[in-house]
This record gives C-alpha cells, structure tokens and sequence, in this order.
C-alpha cells in the first residue's frame, strides 16, 4: 500500500517506505538511556510534547504516571515509534526506577531547586516532570557525589 499511494507518513525521509517495526528496531539501535516520566494526575496537555520531544532524542522510555488517558495530538504521531510505559502511581514509578538501577531526578522550578545545567547528571536516570501548576508528587533523596 505504502508503495503504491506514496508513504504520507509524518516521518524523516530516511524512513520512508519503512515498515512501523523496521523504524522502531532502527531507533532502538540509537536509544540514549535516559528515561522521562510525566505525571498525569489532573488532565496535563503537555504530555503529547514531552514524547514527540523524548522521540526527537532517542530517550529509552517515557513514563506517563497517573491517567491513562492523554491527548495524543501534541506527539504527532511520535508515540507510536517511542516506548511508553503507564504506572498507576508515583509509588510503582519509583519501584521500576529502583530496580532497574535509575537514578530519579525530580525537574522543577520551585525556589531552591538546582540549576539543571549546572547538575552533573548521571546517564542512567529517570528525570520525572510534574504536571503544570502542581509541584510534582515525586519526592526523591538527594544524591551527592
């Protein structure tokens, strides 16, 4: 079909003609491992612009925390070739970060909060970004080096 009526697809012309799968595996290939989670507890319209950004970079994982459902129009298609995960609550989030040995990095704008490119990062880490009014629930330890 893609060969016969032209690949319309929203995609980078290296992909054309690729099959959603051959895209995906390609990427995978390239996938930096950060990690960025996204707290969806009220109705946060930002999600869809954290994925289609989180696509742009080749991040591991986004992790959507809270309500399952998000307005998919601001990922313009990008979530269908960047990995998502859903957990129920902050709780879980942190579990899955323990276990797969991320460190959390809470990102916000509160008064006190470090300036995040003065902050050595380590690269594996979960970088958790709370919804727009509320500060977010997530509340790691410090980590000192």
């Amino acid at each position: 079909m893609l060969l016969r009526e032209g690949d319309a697809r929203n995609v980078v012309d290296a992909y054309r003609y690729w099959t959603r799968e051959a895209i995906i595996a390609d990427i995978d290939k390239r996938r930096h491992p950060l990690h960025i989670a996204i707290e969806n507890f009220g109705h946060d319209a930002n999600i869809g612009a954290v994925v289609r950004t989180a696509n742009a970079f080749a991040v591991d994982t986004v992790h959507i925390v809270g309500r399952r459902r998000w307005n998919r129009r601001g990922a313009m298609v990008t979530d269908r070739y960047q990995r998502l995960r859903h957990h129920d609550t902050t709780a879980e989030l942190l579990d899955f970060a323990a276990a797969a040995g991320l460190t959390v990095v809470a990102v916000d704008n509160v008064p006190g909060a470090a300036r995040l490119e003065q902050t050595g990062l380590p690269r594996h880490c979960l970088m958790v970004f709370g919804q727009e009014g509320p500060a977010s629930l997530t509340k790691p330890k410090r980590v000192r080096r």
